[in-house]
């Protein structure tokens, strides 16, 4: 365990004492997957994006926002242990893979109620190895070292495919993945929403909030949705798929101490339902949005509690 991390690659990067937790690199989403030789192109997986650090003998494992989830991400890290580093800071994401090698994000939110025992890291970015800074190297040499530490772990590597991105995301859209991540092969670990890095997915996806949930004769009839735009939140539309009898129940208990008395809304609807303080966000899934911003044949896909 420990003595395996203590095996030394060659020295890369700059050398600098340990950063602590990095401001992750965000991809910009676009309408259609780059193509040229500069591009490489990632599967894009649906889960909990995360940060993972070796240091002094500890792993911990951030959320994308740095909060601390190692306690409910204990699964892996005990799996990264095995990684070959003295110290190390990864950046990747926590799924729950299907025997078909998809990822489901709701599948993910559930498999953490329990042991927790399916869930996987995938690894796709090494941003500081051994007393040393990696963020300025170019992203394939990044990956190969990346490589190196995780192999024969069960931490997973996400490989990055040199191919026609366009040929690439129809492939992933056909066999049921999320959609397709490029980045440029060159280029340097850039903290936040960047043009290096974009993302095309297959069915549209946005976090939004939860403004008031809907029953009908007392049963469960999904909930409203709102967008901030500023300090006000926008009308969004109401999801009633994607929801089961225990995850409907699970989320009422938790909208139930948020209740008021009016529409959080900046212009009132005309809907009639319960609504709450927007605090909880939902991953929504949709086809579409109208002119006005609803989206059509929206699908639950989980709280987002990470963000």
């Amino acid at each position: 365990m420990a003595s395996q991390r203590q095996r030394r690659a060659p020295a890369i990067g700059v050398k600098a004492p340990f950063p602590g937790f990095i401001e992750p690199a965000l991809a910009t989403s676009v309408p259609r997957v780059p193509s040229g030789d500069r591009w490489i192109h990632e599967i894009k997986f649906d889960g909990y994006r995360v940060q993972m650090h070796l240091a002094n003998e500890a792993v911990t494992i951030y959320t994308r926002r740095g909060h601390d989830w190692t306690r409910r991400f204990k699964k892996v890290a005990e799996d990264a242990w095995h990684i070959k580093a003295g110290s190390a800071i990864i950046d990747g994401e926590i799924v729950v893979p299907a025997a078909d090698g998809t990822t489901d994000f709701s599948v993910l939110q559930n498999e953490l109620k329990g042991t927790s025992s399916k869930i996987v890291l995938v690894v796709f970015d090494l941003l500081y190895l051994n007393g040393r800074d990696l963020r300025s190297l170019p992203l394939v040499q990044r990956k190969a070292e990346l490589k190196k530490v995780v192999a024969g772990t069960d931490v997973q590597f996400s490989e990055s495919f040199e191919m026609d991105g366009r040929q690439m995301f129809a492939h992933a859209c056909k066999v049921g993945l999320e959609g397709v991540v490029s980045k440029v092969r060159d280029s340097v670990y850039n903290s936040g929403r960047n043009n290096n890095w974009t993302k095309t997915t297959c069915a549209q996806r946005e976090t939004l909030t939860i403004a008031g949930f809907a029953l009908d004769e007392g049963k469960w009839d999904g909930v409203y949705l709102g967008r901030r735009k500023g300090d006000d939140i926008i009308y969004a539309g109401k999801v009633d798929h994607g929801f089961d009898k225990t995850s409907a129940a699970e989320l009422r208990k938790r909208l139930e101490p948020l209740r008021r008395r009016t529409q959080p809304y900046a212009k009132r609807i005309a809907h009639k339902g319960t609504w709450v303080e927007p605090k909880l966000l939902a991953e929504i899934e949709y086809r579409a949005k109208s002119a006005e911003g609803k989206v059509r044949h929206p699908f639950f896909k989980g709280l987002r509690e990470d963000l």
